[in-house]
């Protein structure tokens, strides 16, 4: 009878430390910005966010204008775009974090958030991009990443609310940032 109250605890154990870790929030998190600095997540606190795995080399690259775009719009409106380059996809990232700033401001005038490069797939993903995925897995309920500009839409409480393919225009995305907004 003991073996079964033992058992019984341990269980009772690891369904409150999982049920803890669904409790874990967008805000919980803390990045490095594309100068270095540790950023936590919750200045993000009461502002609608899109976060975007971003190339500089990718075919979709020229979506950071439209992404730009979003941002001067809605930035009054405690809106913010975050971008985390990565070199995940067909090495389209490979510069710096100093050149890939360096590129996005003099390219596309850039003024939205920018972070350090970071993994997005893989047991090296950084640990927002887990976090994303599980909240809003990908086609078929597959959680990977599947290529540069995948984006994630956070509502004002930290939840994630949506998750768009490569191929959505940042335009296709504002009136569901709009509705977020009011």
């Amino acid at each position: 009878m003991f073996g079964f109250y033992k058992y019984l605890t341990v269980f009772m154990m690891v369904l409150s430390l999982n049920a803890g870790a669904d409790e874990m929030s967008i805000y919980d998190f803390n990045v490095k910005n594309i100068d270095g600095n540790t950023i936590s997540m919750s200045q993000y606190k009461g502002q609608v966010l899109l976060i975007v795995n971003v190339a500089s080399k990718c075919g979709f690259t020229p979506q950071y204008e439209g992404l730009e775009k979003l941002y001067e719009m809605h930035k009054d409106e405690e809106f913010m775009v975050l971008g985390f380059p990565s070199n995940q996809f067909m090495s389209q990232e490979p510069g710096s974090n100093k050149e890939i700033k360096f590129f996005c401001q003099k390219t596309y005038d850039v003024a939205f958030d920018m972070f350090a490069k970071v993994d997005v797939n893989g047991d090296d993903a950084d640990p927002l991009y887990k976090f994303l995925k599980k909240k809003q897995g990908g086609f078929l309920w597959m959680d990977s990443i599947k290529w540069n500009f995948t984006k994630f839409l956070v509502d004002r409480e930290g939840n994630v609310v949506k998750r768009y393919g490569s191929s959505t225009k940042p335009s296709e995305i504002n009136a569901d940032i709009e509705k977020l907004l009011d």
